[in-house]
């Protein structure tokens, strides 16, 4: 199955009110990031076994391991969790930036290091979202 495919159906299986808020949401990023490389991740490690909530991925940057193997990976990822979605903005070093930047101007949502958490998309400020977005892409890239 393709990777858009793979997309459509895991939005479809979510609750109405949370396929509505991730299509919204996975439009947008599309927008906001237009022509970037596309990831779906299901969740399971190399054996089947389930290790993470399935994630959508937006972008690609290259990770740098201490032994200076590397890895490409996505910057920005979507993905439903038990108690509505998570934003993931990745790749940037210093894990107090979200919070700090954006975590008060977001509304209703709990920024980690790298994830912004909320209940429903109503609870958030869209154009923070989406300059979270815009700036952790440029950081990702840069450092």
């Amino acid at each position: 199955m393709k990777v858009k495919e793979q997309i459509k159906e895991y939005i479809s299986t979510q609750p109405e009110a949370k396929c509505n808020d991730m299509q919204v949401l996975h439009s947008h990023i599309l927008k906001t990031l237009p022509g970037c490389k596309l990831w779906f991740l299901d969740g399971t490690d190399n054996d089947g076994k389930t290790v993470s909530n399935p994630n959508i991925g937006y972008g690609s940057y290259t990770i740098k391991y201490a032994n200076g193997e590397t890895r490409e990976f996505y910057q920005i990822g979507l993905s439903a969790n038990t108690s509505g979605i998570s934003v993931y903005v990745l790749g940037i070093k210093d894990k107090a930036y979200l919070a700090n930047t954006y975590g008060k101007k977001l509304g209703k949502a709990k920024v980690t290091g790298y994830c912004i958490k909320f209940r429903a998309l109503k609870d958030i400020d869209l154009d923070v979202l989406t300059a979270a977005i815009q700036d952790g892409v440029k950081i990702s890239l840069r450092d």
